[in-house]
């Protein structure tokens, strides 16, 4: 875990075994989304753009990020925004 990520709202951990990024941990930084790799120690720069973010959450291979003015699906699997 990368300190002060566990209670931040812009930041989500993936869970193995639910589908893609298991074990990763997923964060919005400077209005882009990165995932972050504990084994290999990496960012990963996954969508950039991204404005007034509030939340992000995981569930499968969809990240969900909640912004004030929109909602942004990026899909894992095909790594892309929905």
């Amino acid at each position: 875990m990368i300190h002060g990520f566990k209670n931040s709202p812009l930041a989500c951990e993936g869970i193995i075994g639910d589908g893609c990024g298991g074990g990763r941990w997923f964060f919005v930084e400077d209005e882009i989304l990165k995932a972050y790799d504990p084994i290999s120690k990496e960012n990963i720069t996954l969508v950039q753009n991204i404005k007034k973010a509030k939340k992000i959450s995981k569930k499968r291979c969809v990240i969900t990020i909640e912004c004030e003015d929109e909602t942004i699906e990026f899909d894992l699997s095909q790594m892309q925004k929905k």
